[in-house]
């Protein structure tokens, strides 16, 4: 299962954060169903206890979240994603694929927001807030993302997965 799983390590580029724990893609993890395919990926992140889960596309600018790590399932569609900022690494994700993104890494849409349709989630359920790379926003974020702890359970195993590549 480990070896499944690509990992992207993304440093600090003077306005994003990122992280020291790498960002995580699971390629074709997901069998998707024809019939409710969102349906699908949330009820197995959130049996893996990674709830508070939205559907839609991912927007077309860098964001991050400061207070939790973010999981998203692609039920539909592909395109290309930039992780870490306008220096960052850019890859490809479809139908199938899962991206773990911990807390302040910038992520963002190199194609048209609609171009993938997936699932957003959080680990225990958590509140995510939005951060743009605008001045004023650290040092606050920086702290926030301190104090996120690395999640019990991965989004689509359980118990392996991300428990395996992020020890504590």
């Amino acid at each position: 299962m480990d070896s499944q799983i690509e990992r992207f390590e993304l440093k600090d580029d003077g306005v994003f954060p990122n992280n020291k724990l790498p960002a995580l893609l699971y390629k074709g993890v997901l069998n998707i169903p024809f019939l409710f395919p969102a349906t699908h990926v949330k009820n197995l992140f959130r049996k893996n206890n990674w709830s508070n889960a939205w559907a839609f596309g991912i927007y077309e600018y860098h964001h991050y979240h400061s207070t939790t790590h973010e999981v998203l399932g692609v039920y539909e569609g592909k395109t290309t994603l930039q992780l870490g900022g306008k220096n960052g690494v850019k890859i490809e994700i479809e139908k199938g694929d899962v991206l773990v993104i911990p807390a302040g890494v910038a992520h963002k849409n190199l194609g048209k927001e609609k171009d993938v349709s997936c699932v957003g989630a959080y680990p225990n359920g958590m509140d995510y807030d939005m951060n743009y790379g605008k001045p004023g926003e650290r040092p606050q974020t920086d702290e926030n993302i301190k104090a996120v702890p690395i999640p019990a359970t991965d989004p689509v195993y359980g118990a392996g997965g991300l428990k395996e590549v992020w020890k504590g």
